[in-house]
């Protein structure tokens, strides 16, 4: 079946990776559905999408305004139309919130993904790609992270993730006719070339990359770098940041591995460089792409500064 024919369900499509993603998909020629409730994302983003990809292939994405966690909103959903796969973004995503209100993360990420496995049973719908978290890994002894490490979530966010890959193995090994990618991701980053759509949270940003442009627009009054002796050059931590394009990208790659290999299962992919880069080194190549001038920072040791004076 070509992609042309294919309509695959994008959860939380508003959000920073899914639009990126449905933007992709509708290149490739595949038909969209979003369904977002839009507690971290905002309808503009859907708007911006369809701008990207032009009239055309706007008539081919649909928008949702809906909850995974209400049945009768997906039952909704899938009795008006039919889905070859489902791309689950679907989630709350901060560490540190997820440890202040667990059974926020715990209601949201686990009732609407169980959810979400029953109404797509229901209507025969067995090919999910699952956006998980190289979280489930935990501090890992030694990197890079590879697919078979040992799996130890250490925060309630990482453990709806590790919870969430534990079902649909379960899942898939009862019912063998579904066919499951978890992809586990590093540090997604970056927004589309045209600047149309990126990663705008709502509130206080939880990630890096959003935190430095909200100082850089005067929107935060400077960077919070926590962590100066790490055993790194420059002594900030290092992460392994993967542009949202090439997520997408894997997204789509994922899927079109999902329709192509009867026998796939259950199985997990990390979606990475391999390469890390400090805080710093991705504040100065944000200064240096920018234009914007030096980013202040705050390091918990040296004070207040900016990056290039120190």
């Amino acid at each position: 079946m070509g992609s042309e024919e294919q309509t695959i369900l994008v959860t939380g499509g508003a959000g920073f990776i899914g639009s990126h993603t449905v933007v992709q998909l509708l290149k490739e020629g595949f038909r969209v559905h979003i369904i977002d409730n839009l507690d971290n994302s905002v309808i503009e983003a859907v708007e911006r999408v369809k701008e990207l990809v032009g009239p055309q292939l706007s008539k081919k994405l649909r928008f949702h305004l809906g909850d995974l966690r209400n049945k009768d909103d997906l039952e909704k959903l899938f009795s008006q139309s039919r889905f070859d796969a489902v791309i689950h973004f679907a989630g709350l995503k901060a560490v540190g919130e997820s440890v202040a209100y667990p059974r926020r993360y715990f209601d949201n990420n686990l009732v609407g993904t169980i959810n979400l496995y029953e109404i797509m049973a229901k209507y025969n719908c067995k090919k999910m790609v699952f956006s998980s978290s190289a979280t489930v890994y935990g501090q890992p002894e030694k990197i890079p992270c590879v697919e078979d490490f040992q799996l130890v979530a250490l925060n309630p966010y990482g453990r709806t993730k590790l919870f969430l890959e534990e079902i649909a193995r379960d899942i898939q090994k009862a019912e063998p006719d579904w066919r499951i990618i978890l992809l586990r991701y590093f540090n997604p980053v970056g927004a589309h070339e045209s600047g149309k759509i990126g990663e705008d949270p709502k509130g206080i940003p939880n990630n890096l990359m959003p935190y430095i442009q909200q100082v850089a627009v005067g929107r935060l009054p400077e960077l919070n770098v926590y962590g100066h002796d790490y055993p790194t050059k420059d002594g900030t931590a290092i992460r392994d940041y993967i542009h949202v394009m090439d997520l997408a990208d894997g997204h789509i790659a994922a899927l079109r591995k999902l329709f192509m290999t009867d026998n796939i299962g259950c199985k997990a992919y990390n979606l990475g460089t391999g390469q890390g880069s400090s805080v710093l080194e991705m504040v100065a190549a944000f200064e240096k792409a920018s234009g914007k001038g030096k980013i202040r920072y705050r390091g918990d040791v040296q004070g207040s500064m900016e990056v290039g004076k120190h």
